[in-house]
């Protein structure tokens, strides 16, 4: 047997680099390159592994650790899955910076390959620089962390582990339905170990995404249970876009009358003026679609979760004479709510019920009810969107105006606060690829350095960040990385001065304003700083410019779009309002005991709103 004589960081690395893909009949390498910040844990090992391979693997600098995940994250949700990136780091803070990013990718079922260096294997110079000591069990470091939120861990104490770790790692970054986050330690002292290595290790490996199929038994029962429905729902998911069968679930939906519903992963399945379209559903949704979902016989779950957002926290689908489907390619989410379970790849499952549906399709009372419905919230839609020509907008106006320069190739990017749920509710989708929102973990910060991989993942779209100013202030530095790497980004930063949804939730909860917008915090008699946005980004290297009022906020967004490098536009905004119309319950829960009036009629509206959950 052929050997090659390499230490273990250049063995992963020319491991990685030998990786392919198959996208509609095109092979790809599966790893667009490695982001990476280099500390004395991995610049010696793994960095003098990756420059010699930066032509076939090319390595990113970023500023930010938990940043650049996110942007290696968001490459492969824009990919659909099917591409992906890896990320490296030193010991120490370097590391657990990524624990957050780790978690994001695993609530989202989004791969990202995570190489953290470790603290030294054989021990020899213990304690290290960075090293955090267990003195119960010396086996413990920091990259510990990192196994709650990883789908897949490994710690590499010596080099020939690579020869089983590594193929269970890309196994498991394809897998499906174990999809998620994969760490492998890398401790400092092992990166730099050779060993000889058996050459065909290397040779160049195609991939493709299994599409499991489905039980026959289970096919059947659903069948059973869908050809009864006289007035059925589609809720969709996002794996609807992870199988690559939008376009199929538009053509299916169409051909049976059957409303489809969106959630935060699934919205833009369908773009916002398809037939079946009938917008967000759940906590963030329209009226339309939750007054369906209330309304419907069968529900079709496809490649979603079916977490508290969708579902208005257990209480939308609160019928007892209510059958749901789950189609999922994942075993546990095909089995939550009670639902009949259809576990299979979703493109072959839509397939399966075409074939088999017979001549089964929703009433034309049900599809004209459907239809009337979603006139009705669009016109809801374009009211809460419009210039009123107020100087402090809301986020619906900002949104609004966006939307209406975004076009047909923008995408727009977005994670947490309030305006994920105004995005859900009102963003009009042009189709897949359109709209990008982080909701599965909420994280802020994931804004502008998702941005930036979406742009790495779509460099044809026009990438449109919508970000508050509490995010902005988390994780900005990767405005200066989409600079440096020439991938253009137009950021909006909308400053209500504080975080306003935390505000609006502590208030409808019965608290008083405290510590969430800036002028109801602690600070010196003169108040917090007003944040210059605009001259902030301009330092990193942005074109930048602060605006007020949506009119022009519109004529900023044009110049945006004709410029060559990453725009940044701030602008005041009303922290207070939100979009009323439409939405479900949320189950947040209120104290049981408080001086206060307001928080004793919030339990009591608690109390009797949680009557309504199924269990």
């Amino acid at each position: 047997m052929s050997t090659i004589r390499l230490t273990m960081a250049q063995a992963l690395v020319k491991y990685l680099a030998a990786q392919r893909i198959v996208i509609d009949g095109q092979t790809y390498p599966l790893f667009e390159g490695v982001f990476a910040i280099f500390g004395h844990g991995n610049v010696a090992g793994m960095g003098e592994a990756l420059y010699h391979a930066r032509t076939d693997l090319p390595t990113l600098r970023a500023h930010n650790e938990q940043s650049m995940a996110h942007a290696a994250i968001a490459f492969a949700k824009a990919n659909g899955r099917r591409r992906l990136m890896a990320t490296t780091s030193s010991i120490g803070p370097g590391a657990t910076n990524m624990v957050t990013a780790a978690a994001l990718a695993h609530a989202n079922r989004l791969p990202v390959l995570l190489l953290p260096g470790d603290t030294f294997a054989t021990r020899e110079p213990d304690p290290v620089l960075q090293q955090v000591e267990h003195f119960g069990d010396p086996t413990i470091t920091v990259n510990d962390c990192f196994r709650p939120v990883s789908r897949y861990f490994d710690r590499i104490t010596r080099p020939e582990q690579l020869l089983t770790s590594l193929p269970q790692a890309i196994a498991t970054l394809l897998d499906p339905e174990h999809c998620g986050p994969v760490t492998l330690a890398l401790p400092q002292d092992v990166q730099t170990f050779a060993h000889d290595y058996p050459e065909r290790f290397f040779a160049p490996q195609v991939h493709c995404i299994r599409q499991p199929r489905p039980d026959d038994r289970e096919l059947d029962d659903a069948i059973a249970t869908l050809t009864k429905a006289k007035q059925p729902l589609i809720i969709a998911g996002g794996g609807a876009h992870y199988a690559n069968t939008c376009e199929r679930l538009g053509e299916f939906a169409r051909e049976r009358g059957i409303p489809v519903a969106e959630t935060q992963a699934g919205k833009g399945a369908l773009p916002d003026h398809h037939p079946s379209n009938v917008g967000a559903i759940g906590v963030t949704g329209s009226a339309a679609a939750n007054q369906l979902a209330e309304q419907a016989d069968v529900i079709l779950a496809i490649g979603t979760r079916l977490q508290d957002f969708t579902t208005g926290s257990r209480a939308l689908f609160e019928r007892d004479d209510l059958a749901l489907v789950s189609l999922n390619v994942g075993r546990i989410d095909s089995l939550k709510h009670r639902a009949v379970p259809l576990t299979c790849d979703a493109g072959v499952g839509l397939q399966l019920f075409a074939e088999r549906l017979g001549e089964w399709h929703a009433t034309e009372e049900w599809r004209e009810r459907a239809s009337a419905m979603k006139r009705e919230w669009t016109a809801i839609v374009q009211h809460a969107t419009h210039n009123d020509g107020s100087d402090l907008p809301t986020d619906a106006q900002v949104i609004g105006a966006v939307n209406r320069q975004a076009g047909d190739d923008g995408t727009v990017v977005c994670a947490a606060g309030g305006l994920p749920g105004e995005l859900h509710k009102l963003w009009q989708c042009a189709g897949p690829g359109s709209y990008h929102v982080e909701y599965g973990y909420s994280c802020m910060g994931y804004e502008i350095a998702g941005g930036l991989g979406v742009k790495m993942a779509r460099p044809e779209r026009e990438v449109f960040v919508m970000v508050g100013d509490g995010s902005y202030l988390m994780h900005n530095s990767e405005l200066a990385t989409s600079v440096m790497l020439g991938h253009k980004l137009v950021v909006v930063v909308l400053d209500n001065r504080g975080f306003g949804c935390i505000n609006r939730l502590q208030q409808a909860t019965g608290g008083a304003g405290f510590n969430n917008l800036l002028a109801d915090c602690r600070s010196v008699p003169e108040g917090a700083p007003k944040i210059d946005f605009a001259g902030h980004a301009r330092a990193l290297g942005c074109q930048a410019e602060s605006v007020t009022g949506i009119a022009e906020l519109e004529q900023a967004l044009q110049r945006a779009r004709s410029a060559e490098t990453t725009y940044v536009i701030a602008i005041d905004t009303d922290p207070l309002p939100a979009t009323d119309e439409g939405g479900a319950w949320w189950d947040v829960a209120v104290p049981e005991v408080s001086t206060r009036d307001q928080v004793q009629k919030a339990y009591t509206r608690y109390r009797d709103a949680k009557t309504r959950q199924y269990h």
